[in-house]
């Protein structure tokens, strides 16, 4: 189950929709719940998060497996390419305990490696509707980035990879039948639901989900480059968070 959060003369031309009145063409008294991805949407974890990431899955799966840096290296690569997650290829092939996995993995200092656009809480409170944080990444580490960001307080609901089980299987992003379990869970319907995440991948298994999408480019988000312009299962795609809001011109609406 998800973690809870702490909780003069008119001019008669017709006003250029914001990105977000473009997105919800729901009844008013319908708001929206939007779902958000944590790294490389909500802040620049490929500045420095993910070297660090990337060595401690490295580290700990030597330490798992008793394996070398360059085996390792292989196997963490391997696993994520293939499952979502480097946890679910150590989980499934080689047995470890998933949640000792994910602290050891992750078992660095946060703080001074984040980066993330200012204001950034503001924002979030600006978007009508509910927001749930739904994150490969484990939890413990998710609420420590959220923490330090002054975003806890911005989500009702926390789906981090512990959380994501459905049927006794671990079923991360881009699992259709993960978004289809969160959905039901939190009491949503599928068009009331927006997901708004940096890859591809997870973005089209929640349109087979039945949930709009919004995908927050970034350039350093592995495959980010394989696609250009705007996929048919992409609503709305962004540059930050402040283009969703229409501070700045969105890369391209629907």
């Amino acid at each position: 189950m998800p973690q809870r959060s702490g909780q003069g003369i008119p001019v008669r031309r017709r006003r250029a929709r914001t990105p977000i009145e473009a997105l919800d063409q729901m009844p008013r008294e319908t708001a929206p719940v939007w779902l958000f991805d944590l790294d490389n949407t909500l802040h620049d974890t490929s500045h420095k998060i993910f070297p660090q990431i990337n060595i401690g899955m490295t580290q700990a799966v030597m330490e798992s497996l008793g394996v070398d840096e360059e085996t390792a290296n292989a196997l963490r690569t391997r696993y994520w390419k293939r499952y979502g997650a480097t946890m679910l290829g150590m989980v499934r092939h080689h047995g470890v305990d998933p949640h000792a996995f994910l602290h050891r993995s992750h078992d660095f200092e946060v703080a001074p490696l984040l980066r993330a656009e200012k204001g950034l809480a503001t924002r979030l409170a600006q978007l009508p509707g509910r927001k749930i944080l739904v994150t490969n990444a484990p939890l413990r580490y998710a609420q420590t980035v959220l923490r330090h960001l002054g975003l806890l307080r911005c989500f009702s609901a926390i789906w981090a990879i512990e959380h994501m089980q459905v049927h006794g299987h671990f079923r991360p992003k881009p699992s259709v039948a993960l978004m289809r379990h969160i959905l039901a869970h939190e009491g949503i319907r599928p068009r009331r639901a927006i997901l708004v995440e940096d890859t591809l991948d997870n973005l089209r298994g929640a349109r087979n989900a039945g949930i709009r999408t919004v995908h927050v480019f970034h350039p350093a988000t592995p495959f980010a480059t394989r696609r250009r312009g705007r996929p048919d299962f992409v609503d709305l795609r962004v540059n930050s968070i402040a283009d969703l809001l229409g501070r700045r011109r969105p890369v391209r609406s629907f």
